[in-house]
This record gives structure tokens, sequence and C-alpha cells, in this order.
């Protein structure tokens, strides 16, 4: 289980949000299951700024269930009222089931007709202590069933994920090539297949959670000491990575997140629809653009 704040851009407005373990029994489909609950009081709404893990996520909520595919920027949701969801990261052995392109869910995604699973899940998520576990449970039931079996090519697309994403991930495509041995076009080939994204993007993209978990944890860290840790060439690229997906300059993201005040908790180990999020409380009628939300 990675940090459990990782992607997540101010954990300190979370709302109740848990990161709970893929059962045994999935551990080769899902790398976790992540459940947000929020509650939010009339006229107001939580917004949620995400910069997600590089990866597909299968998600069930009241309204139904929805496959969202890996993305390239960060993004925001407007919550209200009482609501829940009940998520699964996917490891690449479980999305050719559910997908046939996942290059198409890039930054979006699509409804999945799976009523057993919305009906089940919706029943354990009303039904008190242990509801989140037992979500789990039936989650992680259905999911074996719609997908099977992995296949040898499957759990490779699982090493290739490790390879990536994974603790002591490979800086470039080509060390993540030579660890699997595999050539560098089986290498684009295969995460295009199972995540949609190139072998190049995913770095890029776990290289800037971390970079933005090292701002925010680390106060007095050198913004040039953090690029080269990372191996950006140098604080300026550390910078346009930021800007180009975060939309703000590191400094200025290490002083919005000083500055978040703690509203919620964090248990080991989950989000809504791109996994990982924040909340920020705002009136119905507040927004940057000066819109009402839709």
């Amino acid at each position: 289980m990675v940090n459990p704040t990782r992607g997540i851009l101010y954990p300190a407005r979370l709302p109740e949000f848990h990161r709970l373990p893929a059962p045994a029994g999935v551990a080769d489909l899902v790398a976790w299951f992540w459940i947000p609950e929020w509650d939010i009081e009339p006229g107001r709404s939580s917004r949620q700024e995400v910069v997600s893990y590089p990866a597909l996520n299968l998600v069930v909520e009241r309204e139904g269930v929805s496959l969202a595919g890996a993305t390239t920027r960060a993004s925001h949701r407007d919550l209200r009222g009482q609501g829940w969801a009940v998520g699964a990261l996917l490891r690449p052995a479980a999305v050719a089931a559910l997908v046939e392109e996942p290059a198409a869910l890039i930054d979006a995604e699509t409804p999945i007709d799976a009523p057993e699973l919305l009906t089940a899940v919706t029943a354990d998520m009303a039904s008190g202590e242990g509801r989140r576990e037992r979500a789990v449970s039936s989650f992680s039931l259905w999911l074996r069933a719609r997908v099977g079996r992995s296949d040898d090519a499957s759990l490779q697309a699982n090493a290739l994920f490790d390879a990536l994403m994974g603790e002591e991930a490979a800086l470039t495509p080509e060390e993540a090539a030579t660890r699997l041995a595999v050539s560098l076009r089986t290498l684009q080939r295969m995460t295009h297949r199972h995540i949609g994204l190139s072998p190049a993007a995913m770095i890029r993209r776990r290289r800037l959670q971390e970079a933005a978990q090292l701002v925010r944890e680390e106060p007095a860290a050198d913004l040039a000491t953090i690029a080269a840790e990372l191996g950006y060439s140098d604080h300026a690229h550390l910078t346009r990575d930021f800007q180009a997906v975060l939309g703000i300059a590191p400094r200025t993201y290490r002083s919005e997140s000083t500055a978040a005040k703690p509203t919620a908790a964090v248990s080991a180990g989950g989000s809504t629809a791109g996994e990982a999020e924040a909340q920020h409380p705002v009136s119905d009628t507040e927004r940057d653009d000066g819109h009402s939300d839709e």
C-alpha cells in the first residue's frame, strides 16, 4: 500500500476517506479500494482537487456504476448533500474484461451495466458498522466473476504497472523495459492496451505526485533539491510540470497546502472517479470564474 495521501492535493481538507487493501482473492485485479463519504450542509459544496494515478477506476455510487479512464491533468469535482463512492483502482489484469480500448477513456468515463454490483454495494454501504469492508467484499466477488482468472499476459501487464508505479519504480521507460526483459516497443504496446497512456506519461504522473507530496510535507526542503531527487533536469523543469498539470507553481501550492486547515480524517487506505481527492467547502454561488456551480 502506497502513502494514503499520495495524489491528494489537499489532504487536510478531506472528508471521511478510506483506502482499503484489496482482498487476496482480487489482488491481481485491484491495487486498492477507496471510499469517500460526505455530508455537506445545505447551500454549500465540497470541492475535490485531484492529481490521479495513471490507471482506470471502477466506481460505484448511488446513481450507478462507471469506469473512469486515466487522466492527463488535475481535475476537481464539487460534492453536495450526503453521499459516498466505492471505487477500485484497477490493475492492468482487470482492464481487458471491462473495456476494449482504454485510450478511448482518457480524461473520460463511461457507464457500466452492473445492476448486481450496484445493488450489493448500495445495500452494504447502508448497513452501518463494517459497511466499507462488506462493500469491498461484495465488489471483489463481482469483479472476480466478471474478469475470471488472470492469464500470463495479464500478469505480465501487472508487472509492468509495478515497474512503472510501484516502490523503487523505474525512472525511465528504458529502465522499465530492461527490468521486464521486453523491448521498449513492447512496453509501449502493453501500456497502451491496458492503461491507454505511454510509459513516459505514467512516469511523469508518478513523479509529479511524488513532487507534490514532498513540496507539501517538507516545507523546508529546497525545490531544486526535490527536483534533483525525483529526476527532473532542474528546478525550472519541476515548475513547468506543476504549472502544466496542476495549474499553479510549486511555491504557490506549498503556501496553499500550509494554509489548509484539517476538516476530516484519512484512513490508510481511497476517492471518486479518479482516485485521490481533497475537499474545499464553498457556497453554491462561489466559484473562481464567478459563475454558479451546475
